[in-house]
């Protein structure tokens, strides 16, 4: 029995010490961090100033670069809004531990009470083990279209050319904008949801269109209003939410009208994705959640990815001539494949200096699950830890990072993709995540491996088609940042990318 004792005691004593040092381990990690010092001016009460500085620029074309004068007061940067204490940071080092090294501190928070009545249930808006499952299911999608890819793409891409041959011909300038959205649109609903475009009406893709547009923009606006994004839910908002979703279901609902007919096995031949979904959840509302989350993210990056990267080509001529060159290697006729078209650097530096500039995510927010420490940004130098509230929101703004000229240099505005040729700034980049091209840690976007294929082997087709393609007389060549942008969940050029092709 004194043995016994003995040993409780022991143990006693053990668990004491460790709950000391752990306690004193907390507390030399919360003195160590100091509070933000730089933060964003405000004159109004509650800040509501910077409230209506923020949705001024969201209606100017301009908002990411009004953003600038305030973003870049320091890498990080307190934000004091409604009595409420946020951060902003553009420093790879916080912004690497909030992707990567402590991804489970933080959640989506109010970002989900703003998409969920656009999107629902799904990948861009869950956290936990929600997120992980449905990130597993779409995962062995992009497995099985990476195999495939890139002569699944050949069909598409000759429609588009041929579709561009007769705008040109009948209308001399052309929107290249509208034309990469409809083809990214074709690829997505054919390649994942196994239907072709043509069994849907223009009218219909237009008005789906549309109500995307609409919806994301809108969605741009709730995010802003944190907590407070149910107030904004107009007749309008409402109305192009129904419609996207109405486009989504019409998938899914055809997918599992055919499983009904011939049977789950013969449909899943036909409807892969759909009848993997089902077959996991077994609720179509929340298969059509899925189908809708994928549809975004297939339709919109690679379509801005392209727009943004023939936009600055033809109006930079000595870029698209070592284009022009480097793609004049490869056939004309036939299939392409993968290695051709990896051979294909400058192309590749090219998508680089697209995404640098112009991120998949241009600004992204998260909010502490508990009370967690950002590396960097406390203190008069920013250097000294910062302690993060359990509840507190960081926002980061890849748009600004990309354009750091700590890291990309003096030019860092200007479009230069013979920066990227050496490979020394991949990775000078890589210290933290200095370059968050299509997300980063854990999210990463599960498709950009057919995004890069799918836009190079665009771009590879479209410059041998039209040899001549050049900025058309009397649109503005404008620097950098100075062009009008649609800023929804992407950021896109305003008013269309136009361009003569020949």
């Amino acid at each position: 029995m004194p043995l016994l004792n003995l040993k409780v005691a022991i143990l006693a004593v053990a668990l004491v010490v460790c709950l000391y040092m752990h306690l004193q381990k907390r507390q030399q990690r919360k003195q160590n961090c100091k509070p933000v010092l730089a933060r964003v001016p405000y004159k109004w009460p509650f800040a509501l100033d910077l409230l209506k500085i923020q949705f001024t620029a969201y209606h100017s074309g301009h908002s990411l670069e009004a953003l600038t004068r305030y973003i870049t007061i320091a890498k990080t940067i307190r934000v004091d809004l409604w009595s409420v204490t946020g951060y902003i940071t553009t420093d790879p080092q916080n912004i690497e531990t909030i992707l990567s090294t402590r991804f489970e501190d933080y959640g989506m928070g109010t970002r989900t009470l703003a998409l969920l009545p656009f999107l629902g249930e799904g990948i861009f808006t869950q956290d936990g083990h929600p997120w992980k499952r449905s990130r597993d299911l779409i995962r062995r999608q992009f497995v099985r279209i990476q195999r495939q890819s890139p002569q699944i793409l050949v069909v598409h891409v000759e429609d588009l050319i041929s579709a561009l041959q007769q705008a040109a011909a009948s209308e001399g300038v052309v929107d290249l904008k509208l034309f990469f959205f409809d083809f990214t649109l074709g690829t997505t609903t054919e390649l994942l949801f196994g239907e072709s475009l043509r069994t849907i009406s223009r009218e219909n893709r237009d008005a789906f269109r549309d109500a995307f547009d609409c919806a994301s923009w809108c969605c741009g606006v709730r995010i802003r209003l944190a907590d407070l994004a149910p107030l904004y839910n107009t007749r309008k908002f409402r109305r192009a939410c129904k419609v996207v979703r109405d486009w989504a279901g019409y998938f899914s609902d055809k997918a599992l009208r055919y499983m009904k007919e011939v049977g789950e096995d013969a449909a899943f031949e036909k409807y892969p994705f759909i009848i993997d979904l089902w077959r996991e959840m077994r609720d179509t509302a929340r298969v059509r959640d899925q189908l809708l989350h994928v549809l975004i993210a297939g339709r919109d990056s690679t379509a801005c990815l392209l727009s943004w990267t023939i936009f600055h080509l033809v109006r930079n001529p000595d870029v698209l001539r070592c284009l022009q060159e480097e793609v004049s290697t490869v056939p004309k006729q036939g299939d392409l494949t993968r290695e051709q078209i990896k051979k294909l650097t400058f192309l590749r530096c090219c998508l680089n200096e697209t995404l640098r500039l112009y991120p998949q995510l241009p600004l992204n927010l998260r909010y502490a699950n508990k009370a967690t420490i950002l590396p960097r940004g406390g203190g008069p130098d920013g250097q000294s830890p910062v302690l993060l509230p359990k509840g507190t929101g960081i926002g980061w703004s890849t748009y600004h990072l990309h354009r750091s000229e700590d890291i990309y240099g003096p030019d860092a505005t200007t479009f230069r993709p013979q920066r990227w040729e050496s490979g020394e700034l991949i990775k000078k980049a890589g210290v933290g995540l200095g370059f968050v091209d299509f997300n980063g840690g854990p999210r990463t976007c599960l498709g950009k491996d057919f995004a890069l294929m799918e836009a190079s082997y665009a771009i590879i087709r479209l410059l041998q088609a039209f040899p001549g393609i050049r900025l058309p007389p009397g649109v503005p060549n404008e620097r950098v940042g100075a062009e009008e942008q649609d800023l929804g969940m992407l950021v896109a050029p305003h008013g269309g990318v136009d361009i003569l092709l020949s």
